[in-house]
């Protein structure tokens, strides 16, 4: 085992004794802030309780151990690994001091090898020098594959060779296994994925060969590689931007910048929301005296834990979108921003550190206060209170924020309804469907695979729905379309009298819970507009296809709900409370049971299955807002009597028995146990042909 392994197993045991001998590991262990690349962590939480530097350092050092080496190119490389990482280290005292010695902590290979000649030379020498530089280029290969570096940034290993310190073969041989411990000890699949571009990057280092300028549009392309991977239409995108900017003569500064943290803390933003904010530097009268540009700053401030995971803040992130929608290409050139008391973009050069630039987004105090407020309310009723004070302060619209804290799981629940959502495809006609609020894109899949002839476009107001069915479209290659829209303003959108078929899918109910519509929400009228809407898209012959929640007649049932859980009731007291739908009446008869109308037992058993994680949310949606006979009469009335209703049925949803069996057990106003009622309805809708 190495040295430092058996170092480090010692202090992990207790033995502190070891820091005193080994400078390079108190530094890491005294960190007293945790300074870390944010992309490749899964839990901000669980870097309060961990070093992550130290546990990427014993990774290296793991991977090193194990390659088979000669005795000197490993001695050499494990130094270099020990020392690498300790620009990230030191108590806040120790870090203001190395600020004022000049040295760049933030650019942490250059910081680092600069710790390591004050600490651990005592006097130079070949081998000393060498470490040095295999420090200070501590992962630029892997920085040049990601743009943020350029290859020039390698000519000190090049040097290497020419002072005569290594062979082009020794140098060759060092450079290998290192970058192998530096990326396998991020990834072992990114090695993977990189490993020849790395040898061949070495290969052209050893042997002094110069690349060719890879040009602007090729850096860039490196710098949104996480964007592309997830779908971005990259070259499409650089297409459309060239109408608006010169890109070569508005970009030409990049070629003579490093920077750090791009992908982490931009990644999530457009190209053209990323490329203004690359205008913000480069119309900077500080660019020309600056060798690197940081986004370290922005990156620390764009994400937060959530249920112990890393989550992007969309509350930022929607926020910054619409303060770059509002700088225009002319504007920015022009150094006139958007005048927002509670958001600015910043540029920061620190006296300490003349050669580097810090980029990020500034929040006003009380801007900051009310989104640790929303992210915090994610969690009770006051959610969408919270959410509409951010609209106010900044002037957002609501359909910015669709589920917006959670929406990847969101998706993925939506994307675990295919074989309900299956049935609809039977009453599909003609070529062009709209699926109106498609979600996760389940049945936009569905009418890919098995009806290969129709044109499917999915319509949601979320932008971030569609941001991540775009997304997917374009990774997964699939033909469907999808496009941002008013279920109630179809007309706007596409040609009247030009659609074959138009599906809501278990989202009447959520128009109904949360368009304002006429003044106030829970209103049928919002049902209304949306099926007129549909209708007057439709083609003669077309069809509307309705799923969604269906409540049980007569209506003036009554259910005793005998709860198997200890905070059953508890549960149900809550609900009445917090439900914004209606009022839900019930009549507790003893700690575990209730008397509830029918339909108010059902609405609060359609949360009670969801649980905890959909409370939020649930409370807020009434799923049942019509009986069966009520919905006919309803269609007649907004549609017309031409209107054909050739299916009306209603069912169970296959499931909730299953996930409510164990949790509750119900009786009807005699005492005998009964089933659940229906919980959704079937409508197939037919316009005539005139």
């Amino acid at each position: 085992m190495l040295k430092s392994l058996t170092i480090i197993k010692a202090f992990r045991q207790g033995d502190r004794s070891v820091l005193q001998q080994n400078t390079w590991l108190e530094m890491i262990t005294s960190a007293e802030e945790r300074i870390v690349n944010l992309e490749r962590v899964t839990s901000i939480k669980e870097m309060a309780e961990v070093n992550p530097v130290l546990d990427y350092v014993e990774r290296t050092l793991e991977i090193l151990d194990k390659l088979s080496l000669s005795f000197w190119v490993k001695e050499i490389l494990e130094e270099v690994l020990i020392w690498s990482e300790v620009a990230k280290g030191g108590t806040v005292k120790d870090r203001l001091a190395w600020q004022a010695e000049g040295i760049n902590l933030f650019v942490h290979n250059v910081g680092s090898s600069h710790l390591y000649n004050k600490y651990a030379v005592v006097a130079r020498t070949d081998r000393t020098d060498v470490i040095h530089t295999l420090i200070a280029t501590h992962g630029l290969v892997g920085q040049f594959l990601r743009g943020e570096v350029l290859f020039e940034d390698n000519s000190p290993l090049t040097d290497l060779t020419l002072d005569r310190m290594l062979s082009p073969e020794e140098l060759h041989h060092i450079l290998v296994p290192l970058n192998r411990c530096i990326i396998t000890g991020v990834s072992p699949e990114l090695w993977n994925e990189v490993r020849l571009d790395v040898e061949r990057i070495i290969r052209n280092i050893s042997d002094h060969h110069d690349l060719e300028p890879e040009g602007i549009v090729n850096r860039l392309r490196k710098l949104r590689t996480a964007a592309i991977r997830r779908g971005e239409p990259f070259e499409a995108e650089i297409v459309t931007l060239r109408n608006h900017i010169d890109i070569e003569k508005e970009f030409m500064r990049l070629e003579d910048h490093t920077l750090w943290f791009v992908e982490a803390a931009l990644q999530d933003f457009t190209l053209e929301e990323f490329m203004k904010v690359f205008l913000f530097l480069y119309h900077n009268d500080d660019i020309e005296r600056i060798r690197h540009i940081s986004f370290e700053p922005l990156m620390n401030t764009m994400y937060y834990d959530y249920k112990g995971l890393k989550r992007l803040n969309v509350y930022k992130k929607r926020i910054i979108e619409k303060y770059l929608q509002e700088c225009s290409w002319e504007s920015i050139r022009c150094g006139k921003f958007p005048d927002n008391p509670h958001l600015i973009h910043e540029l920061t050069l620190n006296k300490e550190l003349p050669d580097t630039l810090f980029f990020t987004f500034t929040f006003s105090s009380s801007a900051e206060k009310l989104i640790e407020f929303c992210i915090e309310a994610e969690k009770s009723p006051l959610y969408e209170k919270a959410v509409l004070l951010l609209f106010d302060l900044f002037d957002l619209r609501r359909d910015a924020y669709d589920r917006f804290h959670n929406e990847e799981e969101y998706l993925a629940d939506m994307n675990q309804t295919s074989d309900y959502k299956k049935v609809l495809l039977d009453h599909i006609v003609g070529h062009k469907v709209l699926d109106i609020g498609p979600g996760g894109g389940v049945l936009l899949d569905l009418m890919e695979q098995e009806m290969p002839h129709l044109e499917p476009i999915g319509i949601d107001i979320s932008s971030n729905v569609i941001e991540a069915l775009e997304r997917k479209r374009l990774l997964e290659g699939h033909h469907w379309k999808v496009m941002k829209g008013d279920a109630l303003k179809l007309q706007e959108y596409v040609e009247p009298g030009s659609i074959d078929s138009v599906i809501f899918s278990s989202i009447l109910h959520e128009l109904y819970s949360y368009i304002p519509y006429n003044g106030h929400k829970f209103n049928h009228d919002t049902v209304a507009a949306a099926l007129a809407s549909a209708y007057d898209v439709l083609a003669p012959g077309g069809r509307i296809i309705i799923r969604d929640g269906i409540m049980t007649e007569p209506t003036n049932q009554k259910r005793r709900i005998v709860f198997h859980e200890p905070d059953g009731i508890v549960w149900l007291r809550r609900y009445a409370h917090d439900f914004s739908g209606r009022s839900i009446q019930f009549e507790e008869l003893n700690d575990h049971e209730a008397i509830v109308p029918i339909n108010d037992a059902m609405e609060f058993l359609y949360t009670y299955t969801w649980g905890e994680d959909a409370y939020v949310h649930e409370i807020q949606e009434q799923f049942g807002y019509f009986t069966p006979s009520q919905y006919t009469a309803f269609i007649t009335e907004t549609l017309g009597k031409e209107a054909n209703i050739l299916v009306s049925r209603h069912y169970l949803q296959k499931g909730y028995t299953e996930a409510l069996g164990q949790r509750v057990t119900l009786f009807d106003e005699q005492g005998n146990r009964v089933p659940l009622p229906d919980s959704t309805c079937l409508f197939v809708i037919e316009k005539p042909y005139e």
